[in-house]
C-alpha cells in the first residue's frame, strides 16, 4: 500500500513538472515571439531606408512598392555624396560636435566637482534651480535663444551653433553623482597634503569617473549629430550647414520643385552610418557610464 502511494506520489510530481516545463516552453515561445515582432518593427525603417537608396527614381515611384530593387543602383551613393555636398556637411558636423563637445565637458566637470565637494553658500539652491530647469521642455528655449543670437549677430556663423547648448543640466547632474560616490576622505587628505582643487580633480577624481565621462562624450557627439531644429533656424546658409539639415533641400530641383528620393536615402544612409557604428561599438560604455551614476544622493 505504501509503496502504491509512493508511485502515485511521484507520478503527480513528474506530472506537475511536466505541465511546468510545458508552460516554460509556451512562455519563452511567446516572449521570443513578441521579441522578434518588436525587432522587425525597430529594423523594418532601416531596411526600407536602404532599398530606397538602391532603387531608380521610376522604381521608387511604382504604385505598388517593390520589397528589393529590381536593379540596384549603387551609383545612388556617388550621386548622393557629390549632389548633397556630404564633404561639406560632414565637415562641419564634426567641427560642431568636437568643440562643443570639449567646451561642454569642461564645463561639466568643473561644474559638477563645484556641487559635489566644494561647500559655499546656496549650493543646494543653486542645484535644486538647475535641475527644477529640467523639467521645462527644451523647445521652450528656442525663441529665447534665437533672440539672443539675433541680437548679438551670430546668425549663420559656427559660434550660434556651438554656445547656446555648452551646458547640460542633465550631464553635470550625471557626473555630480558619480563624484559624490567616490570617498570624501580621498578628498580630505589630498587637502591635507597640500594639493589644489584643480590637482585632485585631474589627478584623482575624472579617472576614477571617466566612464560617465566616456558616455557623456558618446551622448553629446550624437546629439550635435543628430540636432536638426536649432541648425535649421540658425545656420541655412551653405557654409555653415550641418548633415541633419543640410540634407532637407539638397535634392531638390529648383525648377521642377521635385525631390530625388532614392538619392536622399541614400545620402541619410551614409550619414546614419558614424551613428550605426557609434552605438554598436560603444553601447557597453554609454550603459556602464550611466549605471555608475545616481545611486548616492
Amino acid at each position: 500500500m505504501a509503496d502504491n502511494i509512493v508511485i502515485m506520489h511521484n507520478r503527480n510530481i513528474k506530472s506537475v513538472t511536466n505541465r511546468q516545463k510545458a508552460w516554460g516552453i509556451v512562455g519563452m515561445f511567446f516572449r521570443y515571439l513578441f521579441l522578434i515582432i518588436v525587432a522587425i518593427g525597430v529594423l523594418f525603417p532601416f531596411y526600407w531606408m536602404i532599398i530606397s537608396s538602391l532603387k531608380s527614381m521610376e522604381e521608387y515611384r511604382l504604385t505598388i512598392p517593390t520589397f528589393w530593387p529590381q536593379h540596384a543602383m549603387w551609383s545612388n551613393y556617388a550621386a548622393a555624396f557629390s549632389t548633397g555636398n556630404l564633404g561639406t556637411l560632414f565637415k562641419n558636423t564634426v567641427l560642431v560636435g568636437i568643440v562643443s563637445t570639449i567646451l561642454s565637458l569642461v564645463i561639466t566637470v568643473l561644474s559638477a566637482f563645484a556641487f559635489a565637494r566644494l561647500e559655499f553658500k546656496g549650493k543646494n539652491l543653486l542645484f535644486g534651480a538647475l535641475l527644477a530647469t529640467m523639467m521645462i521642455p527644451g523647445e521652450m528655449f528656442t525663441i529665447t535663444n534665437y533672440i539672443t543670437v539675433v541680437k548679438f549677430g551670430w546668425l549663420n556663423t559656427y559660434t550660434a551653433l556651438i554656445v547656446p547648448f555648452l551646458v547640460s543640466v542633465f550631464y553635470i547632474y550625471l557626473l555630480r553623482q558619480n563624484f559624490m560616490q567616490i570617498p570624501n576622505e580621498l578628498y580630505l587628505a589630498a587637502k591635507v597634503d597640500g594639493t589644489s582643487d584643480l590637482k585632485y580633480l585631474w589627478k584623482v577624481m575624472i579617472p576614477l569617473a571617466l566612464p560617465t565621462l566616456i558616455s557623456i562624450t558618446i551622448l553629446k557627439m550624437m546629439g550635435a549629430w543628430n540636432s536638426y531644429v536649432w541648425p535649421r533656424l540658425v545656420a541655412n546658409d551653405e557654409v555653415h550647414q550641418l548633415v541633419s539639415n543640410g540634407l532637407r533641400s539638397a535634392f531638390t530641383d529648383a525648377g521642377t520643385n521635385e525631390t530625388n528620393y532614392p538619392q536622399q536615402m541614400a545620402a541619410v544612409a551614409l550619414v546614419s552610418l558614424p551613428l550605426f557604428l557609434v552605438f554598436v561599438f560603444l553601447r557597453k560604455y554609454i550603459m556602464k557610464g550611466v549605471s555608475r551614476s545616481g545611486i548616492k544622493g
